[in-house]
């Protein structure tokens, strides 16, 4: 199964250095196959996002994507952009500007529209109890929707423990992503 680690402000800090030195230890430790800078309050983003994509490449098998910015992402070499279903209108700008694209969806109805507009993978969540993300869809709906939608699927929200990442592998999916499953 594959790991998609996604960050998040609370794990680093927004100074240079520090925001590498933890990005290199998360990647050490968990060897994720894909990485998301997602930091959408910070003014320096742009700077810390340089610094993402170089980290980054450091690890051999590690495609990094950016959050919802399609230039930047062509900008700084990244390999793909992770967009909302909201900023779903940008795929095909992203695809043509040779992006991998992963979007976020919360519906089968979602998922089935970001595939139709060629969409390279979706994020499903979430799946477990999440601060603050709604109530969970659950392994069962996580499965439906795998059986049913073409691309790559990953699960996505509460996803802490190898128990349920063990739990998720029966369901097929393409692999799982998550901010505090990384950082722990």
């Amino acid at each position: 199964m594959k790991k998609y680690l996604i960050t998040d402000p609370a794990h680093y800090t927004q100074e240079v250095s520090s925001f590498a030195q933890n990005l290199r230890q998360a990647l050490s430790k968990h060897q994720p196959e894909y990485a998301l800078y997602r930091d959408k309050q910070n003014p320096n983003a742009a700077l810390l996002a340089s610094t993402f994509v170089a980290t980054s490449k450091e690890f051999v098998g590690v495609k990094s994507f950016l959050h919802s910015d399609v230039a930047l992402a062509q900008l700084l070499g990244a390999d793909g952009v992770h967009l909302t279903y909201h900023d779903r209108e940008h795929i095909q700008e992203a695809k043509q500007k040779g992006l991998e694209v992963i979007v976020s969806t919360h519906t089968l109805q979602e998922a089935l529209d970001v595939e139709a507009l060629g969409a390279d993978a979706i994020t499903y969540s979430p799946i477990y109890e999440t601060p603050n993300k709604g109530e969970p869809k659950g392994v069962d709906a996580l499965k439906e929707l795998v059986e049913k939608v073409a691309c790559k699927v990953f699960a996505l929200g509460g996803i802490l423990t190898q128990e349920q990442i063990n739990e998720l592998e029966e369901t097929q999916v393409y692999g799982f992503a998550s901010i505090r499953y990384f950082y722990s």
